[in-house]
């Protein structure tokens, strides 16, 4: 609700000193309720295609705006006679001051300065007062498009990253600093396995095309290929958090130093030893993916190197020279032979292995910080992001500049772009999450108070969209992943 500047508090006080105006505004006050609600009634009796809710949402919004409207009037109105009392009371001053009189230009400058105080402070009331509004509005309409679904919480440290299966059983995974990686049943919120066979933090997990295989990169200098099976839990029914009062709001900012206590249930399957261990790296393995068909994999590490193993003799292909800093991220096209990484070196790096026999690099400039991340979409784009608070849009066939830039206010972390909407969802180090079209356009912020969402740094996300409970996943450093239903409908609608 708008609550009222200490500026409109005072201006109430003065009334009574002026009874006709004070009439005026107990009469306007007493009739307010009977014009709500007949506007209500009006909108009531019209044809509509949206929800009651939706509407009750609307009539309210509009009434605070209408409420906040009329008393910014009204404090309009005694700024003016403010005005007007201090020109009366500096043309006085003028004829009296010292005994002589101040020059014409000498009052005029006087008059105008102190006007031009009163009107600087009635325009910084009325922004201040208009934003909480269109703040309300658009907090009610991102909650209503993006909803937390649910919290996947076992972690001992923060999550670096988070992948979903492409085929049934569809799961989360997960892969964390505390050495380990867990899959999640999406529904449940429950860990179905837990994989412990790296000696470091685990910092990619992806899965295979169409095997129960995963993929995991880790600070142990290896890369590990692990085969899982799993069988989902009846699901439960779904809890709406955002049914919860916004009174009943509690302030859970250390609620993190509590989730380390929370363990993946005992009776969890427990993988300790990989079946492949790819090593040849000189240095922390960062990310991880697979190729297309599942025959290679591709490696990325702070050694500055990007490596291409074969899959069933784990033996290494090629190894990617040439970003001139650690790497950061590595990402494969979904049906063609192509690898994009990522560096601190401001650059990211097309590599091209459709020609069996040679394989071209293609380098992409136009960041001023670490690029964190680097990924395909559907069509003949890349999408990348940086510590340098921007996220960029590039086309294939045209390398030399961005055919989008998106600027944000906080660095952004691993990004991901659906691929039916091709909507770019960006993780922040503020601990937002933000999406975007293609071209450019925020669409909506998801959701985050003290009751919900991160509490720490966002370090990833992923879409799902063939699954109808969640069709987003995040995950930070507040040790838990997060799946979100996003309305993508009706977040396009609003579009």
């Amino acid at each position: 609700m708008p609550i009222e500047s200490g500026s409109s508090a005072a201006a109430r006080q003065v009334k009574p000193k002026r009874k006709p105006h004070a009439i005026s505004i107990r009469r306007t006050n007493s009739s307010e309720q009977e014009r709500v609600s007949s506007q209500r009634d009006m909108l009531e009796g019209q044809d509509s295609k949206l929800p009651p809710s939706i509407r009750q949402t609307l009539l309210e919004l509009f009434g605070q705006i209408e409420r906040e409207f009329e008393n910014l009037y009204i404090e309009n109105l005694e700024l003016r006679r403010e005005i007007e009392t201090l020109n009366d009371r500096l043309t006085a001053e003028g004829q009296t001051v010292d005994g002589g009189d101040l020059s014409k230009g000498q009052l005029k400058a006087k008059a105008s300065h102190s006007t031009s105080q009163l009107s600087q402070k009635l325009k910084t009331t009325y922004k201040a007062s208009t934003s909480k509004i269109v703040s309300s509005f658009k907090t009610t309409t991102s909650r209503a498009v993006c909803q937390l679904v649910k919290e996947y919480i076992g972690h001992r440290d923060g999550i670096w990253d988070v992948s979903v299966t492409r085929l049934q059983p569809v799961v989360l995974g997960t892969a964390s600093a505390d050495h380990s990686a867990m899959l999640w049943s999406i529904e449940t919120g429950k860990c179905l396995l837990k994989y412990v066979g790296h000696a470091g933090s685990v910092n990619s997990v992806k899965f295979h095309p169409s095997e129960q295989v995963a993929l995991t990169a880790s600070g142990d200098q290896t890369a590990h290929i692990w085969r899982y099976i799993v069988q989902l839990p009846i699901p439960q029914p779904v809890i709406d958090s955002n049914q919860m009062s916004g009174e009943e709001e509690v302030d859970f900012s250390d609620k993190d130093e509590a989730d380390g206590d929370v363990e993946c249930p005992s009776e969890s399957p427990t993988i300790r030893v990989p079946s492949t261990t790819l090593k040849s790296h000189q240095g922390v393995v960062i990310a991880a993916d697979w190729l297309v068909g599942g025959k290679q994999v591709v490696t990325a590490s702070w050694d500055r190197t990007a490596n291409l193993y074969d899959v069933e003799t784990s033996e290494l292909v090629h190894s990617l020279t040439g970003h001139d800093q650690e790497l950061t991220h590595c990402c494969t096209h979904s049906t063609q032979r192509l690898v994009v990484t990522s560096s601190r070196d401001t650059t990211f790096r097309l590599w091209d292995f459709r020609d069996p026999s040679i394989h071209s690099v293609n380098v992409f400039q136009g960041h001023t910080d670490t690029v964190t991340s680097a990924v395909f979409t559907v069509g003949d784009n890349v999408v990348s992001g940086s510590d340098d608070r921007t996220v960029k849009v590039w086309d294939l066939k045209n390398m030399r500049s961005p055919i989008a830039t998106i600027r944000t206010d906080s660095a952004v972390n691993r990004i991901s772009v659906s691929a039916n909407q091709r909507i770019i969802a960006l993780p922040h180090d503020n601990r937002q999450v933000r999406l975007f079209d293609m071209s450019g356009v925020r669409l909506a912020r998801l959701p985050r108070s003290n009751r919900q969402g991160h509490r720490r740094m966002v370090c990833c996300t992923a879409w799902s969209e063939d699954n109808p409970t969640c069709n987003l996943f995040s995950c930070g450093f507040d040790r838990q992943a997060i799946g979100w239903n996003i309305n993508i409908p009706a977040l396009l609608q609003e579009k």
